[in-house]
């Protein structure tokens, strides 16, 4: 009887025992490992770091086609480059003139190569020439955000001033003095980015533009123009009271343009000797007439301004023309002695 009851009580307790032991559970399997690549299979290509690089180069009429990835505007831009004769071969350093289209910037190439003869001369200065191509009605700056009727966000002001100098500078022989200049859209753009950034450029040139681009006329008329290419003021720099307008103003900031070379021009208006080999010539010149009348309003407000502030400048406001390229053409031969001097490349 003893016997049994031991046994029982040793059962119990080893019962026990077996109970306050927790069980361990097997390790779920893992997911089975990959698959090797097949025999003779290319490797998966790595993301591209979202980095602003030359992807693409091409010569074009004495020229170079430029494609840029764009960090900033996450998309490729397209730059026209000319350089000296040899420039490939040589490690020789230059400098660099930016030249801006006007608001209805073609896709093909730079109005200023199309409508102007910058390409001879340049031919026989130790310079190179950026233009950019396309995006019309973009003013060259940084858009607060996307355009539905664009599609896109503009963010050029980045692109033109941190972007892309490091790369003509260390890739295509700039040596890092810079001039820029710009037609109507082109012009207002140009003396816009001088007074943002007076360090990175040392001449500058508005050809029948608006600097004083916030006052309230001046805010309808941009409204109207970007209206044009499908695009809305507000997703620039805002509605009219956001200080956007005001910080991107060059008659509010023309203390910054203070030791540099600077050239402004205008007709004022009156049809002159190129109007009559218009294809249309009632729209355009009537066109042509509105805008120019304004750009003489603003470049003589601009004027006045950097008289008051005792800055020395260049400008030709002429008693005929309308706002186009003919024009423009001519002035881009008058201020090209003075864009050169600013680059050093004149006494």
């Amino acid at each position: 009887m003893k016997m049994r009851i031991v046994a029982t009580a040793l059962s119990a307790v080893a019962g026990l025992t077996l109970s306050a032991v927790p069980a361990i559970a097997a390790p779920a399997p893992g997911p089975p490992p990959a698959a090797p690549p097949a025999p003779g299979a290319a490797p998966a290509p790595a993301a591209r770091p979202n980095v602003t690089r030359v992807v693409a180069k091409r010569p074009l009429k004495g020229r170079e086609r430029l494609r840029i990835y764009s960090a900033a505007m996450e998309r490729e831009v397209v730059i026209d480059l000319q350089r000296p004769k040899g420039a490939d071969k040589s490690r020789a350093k230059r400098p660099t003139i930016y030249l801006l289209d006007g608001a209805e910037a073609r896709d093909d190439e730079s109005g200023w190569y199309a409508k102007t003869d910058v390409a001879s001369l340049a031919s026989t200065e130790n310079l190179n020439v950026v233009t950019p191509v396309g995006d019309p009605h973009s003013y060259y700056t940084d858009w607060q955000r996307v355009d539905p009727g664009i599609g896109r966000k503009y963010m050029w002001e980045t692109f033109l001033t941190k972007e892309l100098p490091p790369i003509i500078d260390r890739d295509f022989g700039g040596n890092g003095r810079n001039a820029i200049a710009g037609a109507s859209m082109g012009g207002v753009a140009a003396l816009t980015l001088a007074t943002r950034r007076p360090d990175l450029y040392t001449g500058v040139a508005g050809f029948s533009d608006c600097a004083n681009i916030s006052s309230g006329p001046n805010k309808f008329f941009t409204q109207w123009d970007i209206s044009r290419g499908g695009g809305n003021s507000m997703n620039m720099w805002g509605k009219f009271t956001d200080p956007d307008w005001e910080a991107h103003d060059p008659y509010l900031h023309a203390d910054k343009l203070a030791g540099k070379t600077i050239y402004m021009s205008s007709g004022n208006g009156i049809p002159g000797e190129y109007n009559a080999v218009s294809s249309d010539p009632m729209n355009e010149t009537l066109a042509g007439i509105f805008l120019e009348f304004g750009s003489a309003l603003c470049t003589g407000q601009m004027t006045s301004k950097l008289k008051e502030l005792n800055i020395p400048f260049t400008s030709n406001i002429h008693p005929v023309g309308t706002h186009r390229w003919e024009y423009w053409r001519d002035e881009l031969r008058s201020a090209w002695p003075v864009l050169m001097k600013s680059l050093g490349l004149r006494q």
